[in-house]
C-alpha cells in the first residue's frame, strides 16, 4: 500500500471523526454554551483564527479533531471560560442534546452516504424487469412486468424479502402471489439450487433510480445494520460473542485494510465502506463505557433522576480517565493482534 493511500485513508477517518464533532459544535452553539476551540486535526497548531469566542484551528496531525466546549469538564479555572455561558450550567436537555449530537451525526452520514450509493446503483424493487428463459419463473409463466406479492405466505415488501423467502422455500414446491395489471395471480414453483448454494427463482428485478426511495432504503439499511451492531456490542460484554474476540473485533490496522480492499473494487464500494464504519463509530460512541458519549448521556441520566443534583465532577473525571485508558490498551491489544494476522 502506498503512503499516498494511508494518507487518503486516514483523511477519510478524519472527515467522519470531523463531522461527529461537527454534530457537537452545532448544538452546543445552538444552546447558547461557549466554544473556546473547533479544531480540525490533532497535535500543535499550525493555522487558526478567531471568530467572537470560539477559535478555530487546523493541527499538525491530520487525525479527526475536537470541539473544547467551556465548563465542559465540570470546572472553570480558566479566566476566558468565566465569561463565556457553561455547559454544566445548561439544562440536563440542552446538555444531552449537544453530547447525542456526535453520535447521531454519525448515523446521519451513513444515511447521506447510502442513499448516494442506492440512487447511483439502483434499488430494486418488488417489479420484475426480466425472467431468465429456461428457469423455474419462466416455465410456471412468471413475466416481466409482475409485482411480487407474497412467496410461500410471506408477504413481500421489498427485495430482500423475495431473496429471504426464496432462501427460506428451499428446493420445495412454494406459492408465488404476483400482481399483473390489478389483479393477483398464483403460480406454484419450484426453486433451482444456484452456483453459490442459495436458491434462485430466474427473476430479476427493476430498479429504481428515484432519490425518495434510496433515502427510503437507506435509513431501512441504516436501521438494519444498527440491529446488528447493538446486538454485537451486548454479546461483546455479556460474552457471548459467537467466534474468538480477536475475530471479531478489527482496530485501525485492520480499518486501513478493510478500506484498501474496498477502494481497489471502486468508488461505490469505498463510499459504502465508509458509511458503514460511520455507523460503527455512531453506535460504539452511544455505548454508556467511561470516556464515550454513552457514558455522559448515562450520567446525565442519573442526575435528571437524582433531581437535577449533580454529580461530583472529579469524581466522574477520574472515572472517565481509567475508561480512556482501558480503551487505549485495548486498542493497543486489538492493533497488535492485527499485526499479527498481517504476519501470517
Amino acid at each position: 500500500m502506498s503512503v499516498l493511500k494511508i494518507i487518503f485513508i486516514v483523511l477519510l477517518f478524519s472527515f467522519m471523526v470531523l463531522f461527529h464533532e461537527l454534530g457537537h459544535f452545532i448544538f452546543a452553539k445552538r444552546s447558547g454554551i461557549g466554544i473556546l476551540e473547533f479544531a480540525v486535526g490533532m497535535g500543535p497548531k499550525i493555522w487558526s483564527t478567531k471568530k467572537g469566542e470560539t477559535e478555530y484551528s487546523i493541527r499538525l496531525i491530520p487525525i479527526g479533531g475536537f470541539v473544547a466546549m467551556a465548563g465542559e469538564d465540570g470546572a472553570e479555572n480558566d479566566p476566558e471560560e468565566t465569561n463565556m455561558d457553561s455547559f454544566g450550567d445548561k439544562t440536563i436537555w440542552q446538555r444531552v442534546q449537544t453530547i447525542a449530537a456526535g453520535p447521531i451525526f454519525n448515523i446521519i452520514l451513513t444515511v447521506i452516504l447510502l442513499a448516494g450509493v442506492f440512487t447511483y446503483m439502483g434499488t430494486p424493487q418488488t417489479e420484475l424487469a426480466n425472467v431468465v428463459k429456461g428457469t423455474p419463473a419462466y416455465e410456471a409463466g412468471i413475466e416481466p412486468g409482475d409485482k411480487v406479492v407474497e412467496i410461500g405466505g410471506m408477504e413481500i415488501k421489498n427485495w430482500a424479502d423475495v431473496s429471504a423467502a426464496v432462501d427460506k422455500s428451499g428446493n420445495k414446491k412454494t406459492e408465488i402471489v404476483v400482481d399483473r395489471d390489478g389483479k393477483e395471480k398464483t403460480f406454484e414453483i419450484t426453486p433451482e439450487k444456484s452456483k453459490n448454494n442459495g436458491y434462485i427463482l430466474g427473476i430479476e428485478a427493476k430498479m429504481s433510480r428515484n432519490p425518495f426511495v434510496a433515502i427510503k432504503n437507506a435509513v431501512v439499511s441504516t436501521w438494519q445494520m444498527s440491529v446488528q451492531m447493538v446486538t454485537f456490542v451486548v454479546q461483546l460484554f455479556t460474552g457471548n460473542l459467537p467466534m474468538k474476540l480477536t475475530d471479531a473485533v478489527g482496530g485501525p490496522v485492520a480499518v486501513v485494510s478493510v478500506v484498501n480492499e474496498a477502494s481497489k473494487v471502486g468508488v461505490l464500494n469505498l463510499i459504502y465502506v465508509i458509511a458503514v464504519l460511520s455507523l460503527n463509530l455512531g453506535i460504539l460512541n452511544l455505548v454508556p463505557f467511561p470516556a464515550l458519549d454513552g457514558f455522559r448521556l448515562l450520567m446525565l441520566l442519573i442526575e435528571f433522576l437524582r433531581g437535577g443534583k449533580k454529580l461530583d465532577p472529579e469524581k466522574e473525571g477520574f472515572v472517565n480517565m481509567i475508561g480512556f485508558a482501558a480503551l487505549m490498551a485495548f486498542i493497543v491489544f486489538i492493533t497488535y493482534n492485527d499485526i499479527l494476522k498481517l504476519i501470517r
